[in-house]
C-alpha cells in the first residue's frame, strides 16, 4: 500500500515537470505576440507536419492599452483583467485556437501574468483590450475584482514602494517590479482569483503555464496557486494529467533568490543557458567551443529535468532579462542558427525556439531605444496577419525563425534522437566540435577561422545520409549535402568556414 501511494504522489509531483507534449515531440515554439487565428493556422499547416510539441502564446487576458509610447510589446504585461481579450483576439478566438491546435497534437502554454497588475501610473478609466474599467491610482479593479486591500503596499519595506536592492529577498518579492502593483498572493482570495483564472485555461484546453515573474513571488505562494489547479482536459490528456509549469526565474548567479527556490513547483527558466552559449559561440572571454563538452550541469545549470531552455526569449534579445549582448538574436543569424542546432541536438533540458518580429532597432549609447516597439500593426493598432511568401519564409516583418530550414530540421531531428545518450563527443581543442545521440543522430561544428577536413566516429549504421542543414532528404534524394558513413560508423566531413552554415548535422530519418 506504501508503495502505491508513493508511486501516486511521485506521479502527481511529476506532472508539473512534464511538457505534456505527445511523444517524439520534444520542442515547443514561443509565437511571440502573434494573433491568435494565425496560431491555429500554423498549428495545422506547419507546427503539427514538422513535429513542434507546442506553441507559448503571448498572455491572453485583458491588458492596458498604452499610448505613449504607441502600445510597446509590454503592455500586454499590465493585467487589468483576466477576461480573454487581447490584441491577439477574443475568447472565442482563443478557444478555436486552443481547440484546433489540440486537434493536430500541437498544445498551448499560457504565460500567466499573476504576480502584479498594471502599473501605477497606468492612471484611470477604460483604455483597456476589454473595455474593463480600472483606476490604478486608487488600486480598483472591478472586473476581477481587485481592491487596495489585495496588494502588497504594508509588507514591502522600500522607501519608494519599488524593489530598490535585488540583494533583499523580501523587497524582490513584496514590492513593485517597474512600479507594477503587486498582488499579494500571500490572501487566499487573490490566490483563488488567479486560480479561477487558470482553471478556466485549463477547461478550454491549455496544457500548461510560463509563470511570469516567479521571482517575484514567494515559492509558496506560487504553491498554493497551483495547488487549486484542475487536471487538464481530458478531451485531449489523460485523466488525471497535472499541467506543466515553467517559472520565469532570472538567476545568473549572484544574487540570493535562486532557480532551485522553486524546483518544488515546476521547472525554471534556465537564463544562464543562452547567455553562456552565447559568450561560446560568439568565442568571446577567450571561450571555445570544445570547452562544451560537459555542457549543462557541468556549466553549473538546474538540473536537466528541471531545465526550460532556449537561446534567446522575447526580453533578452532586445537586451532586457538576462544575458546582457552576449545573447544570441535573428539579427545574428548564421551564429543564431548554430547555437539553436546545438541547442535542438544536446540532450539537456526541455527546448524553446523563438518566432520573433523586427523593429526598427536605433541605437543611442550601445542601447536599442526602440526595444519597446510592439508587433507589426495596422494604424488602428490591431495586430498584423502573419503571412506567408512562395519559399515558406514569413512576410509582414514576421521573422519566424522556427520557419528557417535549418531550425526546423533540428527540431525534427531532435524528435528523432529522443532518449539516446550523448555520445562520440569529438574536438579539436578549439572551435571544431561533434557529438552524436546514440545510433540515431550526429552533429558537427565548425566555429574556427580555417577550414576542416576531418574523420570522426558517428555512431551511425553504414550508409548515406542527407545534411538536414544545407538541405533535407526529398523523394529519397538529398536536396543539400549528402555524408557517407562507413560500416565502422566513420564518417568524413569537410566544412568551410565561408560557408553559409558552418555545420552538418544527420540522422536515421534523413538516410538514404
Amino acid at each position: 500500500m506504501g508503495v502505491y501511494f508513493l508511486l501516486l504522489f511521485v506521479g502527481l509531483c511529476w506532472g508539473q515537470y512534464n511538457p505534456n507534449t505527445l511523444p517524439k515531440r520534444t520542442s515547443i515554439v514561443h509565437l511571440f505576440e502573434w494573433r491568435w487565428q494565425d496560431i491555429a493556422l500554423e498549428c495545422e499547416r506547419y507546427l503539427a507536419p514538422n513535429g513542434f510539441g507546442g506553441v507559448q502564446i503571448s498572455p491572453p487576458n485583458e491588458n492596458v492599452i498604452i499610448t505613449d509610447p504607441q502600445q510597446p510589446w509590454w503592455e500586454r504585461y499590465q493585467p487589468v483583467s483576466y477576461k480573454l481579450c487581447t490584441r491577439s483576439g477574443n475568447e472565442t478566438e482563443f478557444i478555436d485556437m486552443v481547440t484546433r491546435c489540440n486537434n493536430v497534437g500541437v498544445h498551448i502554454y499560457v504565460d500567466a501574468v499573476i504576480n502584479h497588475m498594471c502599473g501605477a501610473n497606468a492612471g484611470a478609466g477604460d483604455h483597456a483590450t476589454c473595455g474593463s474599467y480600472f483606476n490604478a491610482k486608487t488600486e480598483d479593479f472591478p472586473a476581477v475584482p481587485y481592491s487596495g486591500w489585495d496588494f502588497n503596499d504594508h509588507k514591502c519595506k522600500s522607501r519608494s514602494g519599488n524593489i530598490e536592492d535585488y540583494h533583499d529577498i523580501s523587497q524582490v518579492r513584496d514590492c513593485r517590479l517597474v512600479s507594477l502593483l503587486d498582488l499579494a498572493l500571500g490572501k487566499d482570495y487573490v490566490r483563488s482569483r488567479i486560480a479561477e483564472y487558470l482553471n478556466h485555461l485549463i477547461d478550454i484546453g491549455v496544457a500548461g503555464f510560463r509563470i511570469d515573474a516567479a521571482k517575484h513571488m514567494w515559492p509558496e505562494d506560487v504553491k498554493a496557486i497551483l495547488d487549486k489547479l484542475k487536471d487538464l482536459n481530458a478531451r485531449w490528456f489523460p485523466a488525471g494529467t497535472k499541467p506543466f509549469i515553467y517559472q520565469e526565474v532570472i538567476d545568473l548567479g549572484g544574487e540570493p533568490i535562486k532557480g532551485s527556490d522553486y524546483f518544488g513547483n515546476g521547472r525554471v527558466t534556465e537564463f544562464k543557458y543562452g547567455a553562456k552559449l552565447g559568450t561560446v559561440i560568439r568565442k568571446w572571454n577567450g571561450e571555445k567551443m570544445a570547452y562544451l563538452k560537459n555542457w549543462g550541469e557541468g556549466w553549473g545549470f538546474v538540473p536537466s529535468d528541471r531545465a526550460l531552455v532556449f537561446v534567446d526569449n522575447h526580453d533578452n534579445q532586445r537586451g532586457h532579462g538576462a544575458g546582457g549582448s552576449s545573447i544570441l538574436t535573428f539579427w545574428d543569424s548564421r551564429l543564431y542558427k548554430m547555437a539553436s542546432g546545438f541547442m535542438l541536438a544536446h540532450p539537456y533540458g526541455f527546448t524553446r525556439v523563438m518566432s520573433s518580429f523586427r523593429w526598427p532597432r536605433y541605437f543611442e549609447n550601445g542601447r536599442d531605444i526602440n526595444d519597446w516597439v510592439g508587433p507589426p500593426s495596422n494604424a488602428d493598432g490591431s495586430i498584423k496577419p502573419v503571412t506567408i511568401n512562395a519559399d515558406t519564409t514569413c512576410g509582414n516583418d514576421w521573422v519566424c525563425e522556427h520557419r528557417w530550414r535549418q531550425i526546423k530540421n533540428m527540431v525534427i531531428f531532435r524528435n528523432v534522437v529522443d532518449g539516446e545518450p550523448f555520445s562520440n563527443w569529438w574536438d579539436n581543442g578549439s572551435n571544431q566540435v561533434a557529438f552524436g545521440r546514440g545510433n540515431k543522430g550526429f552533429i558537427i561544428f565548425n566555429n574556427d577561422d580555417w577550414n576542416m577536413n576531418v574523420y570522426v566516429q558517428t555512431g551511425l549504421p553504414a550508409g548515406t545520409y542527407c545534411d538536414v542543414i544545407s538541405g533535407q532528404k526529398e523523394n529519397n534524394k538529398c536536396t543539400g549535402k549528402q555524408v557517407f558513413v562507413s560500416g565502422d560508423g566513420m564518417a568524413n566531413f569537410q566544412i568551410n568556414t565561408d560557408v553559409e552554415d558552418p555545420f552538418i548535422a544527420i540522422h536515421v530519418e534523413a538516410k538514404l
